[in-house]
This record gives C-alpha cells, structure tokens and sequence, in this order.
C-alpha cells in the first residue's frame, strides 16, 4: 500500500519556536519574554507586542481566578460568615470571631490612648522648651523713662 499524503509544510525557525513554546505552556513564553529583555531589550518588547498582538493568552490568562472565584484571601473572607451545618462548630466560630473583634477594639483603643499620650507628651516638651527660652532672653534695656523701649 502506498501513501499518496503529502508532506507537511517546512515551518521557518520562527513557527516552529512558536510551536515549542505553546508546546512548553505560559511559563516558556514569559521565559522567553524574560530572556528576550535581558540579551536585547527590542526582543523582549517584541515578544510582549507579538503575544498581545496574537491574543496568545486572550481568556486563558485570567480564566482560572475567576472560575475559581477570584482570590483566595477573598473567597476565605466570604466564606468565614457561611455557616458550615455543624451547630457547635458554628456557634463556636461566632464566639471566636465576637473574641477577636472585641480584642481587635481593645488594642485600637490602647493605640489611640498611646498616640495622645505621646501627642501630651511632646506638647510639654515643647511648652517647657518654648519657657526656657523665654527666661534665657535677653531683656530689653530700659530707659530713662523706664519704658524699656529705644
């Protein structure tokens, strides 16, 4: 039997390098793009125009944190009020979360009572400066008249 299909085209360098690094995932093309800036910063910008230009990541590159609900720190927050079926478990996390919130005020109360000390403190320091050297000026002297003016 013979085959009678024809041979694929011959790429350039340039399409099979494309073809290596969409083989290699986003990682290689950043590698790339790196690499590109370091040797020969118009390669790097190349690169970052040529990926913008061919959409390479377009829907790919943000897909994962929005199916997955965005940011982990964010997705922990909201999940932190849902209750989870457990009634002991939910009742001790609400006490846990009233604990902490109360501690979290007491400590914003001490820094506040912290900073206004401070805040007295400086203000004495530059009261008694300010008197010491009202009591270390020269005075005027006085004259015949005693007016203590010239």
């Amino acid at each position: 039997m013979t085959d009678y299909t024809l041979p694929a085209p011959r790429r350039s360098w340039i399409g099979r390098a494309e073809d290596w690094l969409d083989s290699k995932g986003r990682g290689a093309w950043i590698a790339a793009m790196v690499l590109g800036f370091v040797f020969f910063w118009p390669v790097g910008l190349a690169l970052v125009a040529y990926i913008t230009y061919t959409n390479r990541w377009s829907g790919k590159m943000f897909k994962m944190s929005r199916s997955h609900g965005g940011c982990r720190m964010a997705r922990h927050g909201m999940n932190a009020m849902r209750p989870s079926g457990n009634s002991a478990f939910d009742a001790y996390k609400a006490e846990t979360l009233r604990r902490l919130e109360e501690e979290q005020e007491a400590f914003e109360s001490f820094l506040q009572r912290l900073r206004e000390a401070k805040d007295k403190q400086e203000f004495d320091a530059f009261m008694d400066d300010r008197a010491k050297a009202a009591r270390s000026a020269p005075k005027e002297p006085e004259t015949a008249d005693g007016s203590g003016s010239y």
